[in-house]
């Protein structure tokens, strides 16, 4: 093989770095930004992509959040790699959070109290397989509660992604500039000689 490693590594340090990269999540989260901000699109498209995305994350459905993304961004004109980027927000890092965050919102917005007080089975609801026998205790809650909080953190996702791209965009206008007029000082130069 051409890319094989010299020394083959362990199964356990396969795991060990499944669980925690050897060079840590921030080279992950660089490299996600760094794919977001060389999108070609207008910043609009790349900030809605990116808040579908993060949108998409917050609802219970676990399987279904590309497609809501690529719907979402395609209603609001985004872009759907964007979109796609966007889904990391929610991985299994963030989803207790985000599932804990939702169904606390969800069950203080219907005005049931605090779910800490109810308990749910949550072994035979599944058991059971029908969604019906999961929504009013599992679903609906979660998805009541996803809704302001996705509103406010795709809000605050769009701008931000926004004006970063805006910013990274202008900037990288101006060096290519920059770069096609120090060429042609250096052709005209070289022709004038």
């Amino acid at each position: 093989m051409l890319f094989r490693r010299r020394q083959q590594i362990s199964y356990l340090t396969k795991l060990r770095e499944l669980l925690w990269p050897r060079r840590g999540f921030l080279r992950s989260f660089q490299y996600l930004s760094k794919r977001i901000l060389r999108l070609s699109a207008t910043p609009h498209a790349i900030a809605a992509g990116v808040a579908a995305g993060v949108l998409s994350s917050w609802t219970p459905f676990i399987g279904l959040h590309f497609l809501l993304a690529f719907a979402v961004a395609y209603l609001i004109a985004g872009n759907m790699v964007a979109a796609a980027l966007g889904t990391a927000f929610g991985n299994p890092v963030t989803f207790p959070f985000i599932w804990a965050a939702t169904w606390e919102v969800g069950h203080r917005l219907i005005g049931k109290g605090s779910p800490t007080t109810q308990s749910v089975d949550l072994e035979k609801r599944f058991s059971i397989g029908a969604i019906e026998s999961m929504w009013q205790p599992i679903l609906k809650p979660m998805l009541i509660g996803a809704i302001p909080l996705a509103a406010v953190s795709g809000i605050i996702v769009y701008c931000v992604i926004y004006f970063t791209v805006a910013k990274f965009q202008t900037r990288r206008r101006e060096r290519l500039a920059e770069r096609a007029r120090a060429r042609l000082a250096e052709a005209l130069q070289g022709s004038s000689i």
